[in-house]
């Protein structure tokens, strides 16, 4: 660990973690992008990771829901190993999390009433009234009641990234998983879609993972920041640890400063 922080998933005063991940290795090819990786996710905390473009942010994501499985090490969800776990057992994991797509995923097809709709369908077991109802509740939630009838391409930007949210909340999961959420929103949408986040948190006691590249968006939404590099998560820290860390790496990165190698050249002939 490069910081002078805490370990990744420590500072929560020793409650059991939801989720963990220890040890946990992943390689594509001979592009090795997590190195031994530890993190524990604590009940109705926000955790933001933050790193460099292809550092394996959304990699991390991937391994929580099962979607990929680690070459080394072990995912556990409330104790359970999920890599063990058959595709039945996955798909049932899988209705304790939402998850908010980098760009949304809405279905172009479908009306907003639809799209939000659709992972209570693919339940299945509730009757119409009810999925009505449900998606007006959600919809609400994120200042979009009243939007069912209409499409996706009939609303801006930060609107479907709302929807996209509505939708991931659909089954009232524990965990909500964020993917660059205000990636292509100007500021204003940004700070809509942070604040959306709090109020979630505070409305729902969801647990949240948000990977960003936002350093406003993550000192708004996270109570905790950790920073992954060269395939390790390097600091572990609040907001405020954040903004008075002396890691090099890390205020290069929330300073949006290039290296010398990185601008080595550059100039150059010019």
């Amino acid at each position: 660990m490069a910081d002078d922080s805490a370990q990744p998933g420590s500072a929560s005063g020793g409650a059991e973690p939801i989720i963990e991940l220890r040890e946990v290795h992943k390689s594509f090819g001979k592009l090795h992008v997590l190195r031994g990786v530890n993190l524990a996710l604590h009940k109705g905390q926000t955790t933001v990771v933050i790193g460099e473009s292809g550092v394996g942010k959304s990699v991390v994501l991937k391994h929580i829901v099962g979607l990929l499985r680690p070459d080394r090490g072990e995912v556990y969800y409330h104790g359970q190993q999920i890599g063990r776990m058959r595709a039945r057992q996955l798909a049932r994991l899988r209705t304790n999390f939402g998850f908010l797509f980098q760009l949304g995923a809405l279905f172009d097809s479908l009306t907003v009433a639809e799209n939000v709709a659709f992972p209570l369908k693919e339940q299945g077991r509730r009757r119409r009234e009810e999925i009505s109802r449900i998606v007006s509740e959600k919809l609400r939630m994120v200042g979009l009641d009243g939007t069912q009838d209409k499409r996706p391409a009939d609303l801006s930007g930060g609107q479907r990234k709302r929807v996209a949210l509505a939708r991931a909340i659909a089954l009232n999961p524990e965990v909500v998983l964020y993917d660059e959420p205000t990636t292509g929103l100007d500021p204003i949408r940004s700070d809509v879609i942070n604040e959306l986040i709090r109020k979630l948190q505070r409305e729902t006691g969801v647990t949240g993972v948000v990977v960003t590249h936002d350093m406003a968006s993550a000192n708004k939404v996270g109570d905790r920041i950790v920073m992954l590099y060269n395939g390790e998560f390097i600091f572990d820290g609040s907001p405020e640890q954040v903004a008075a860390t002396e890691n090099p790496v890390v205020r290069r990165f929330i300073e949006g400063r290039a290296s010398e190698e990185e601008l080595k050249g550059l100039y150059q002939g010019s």
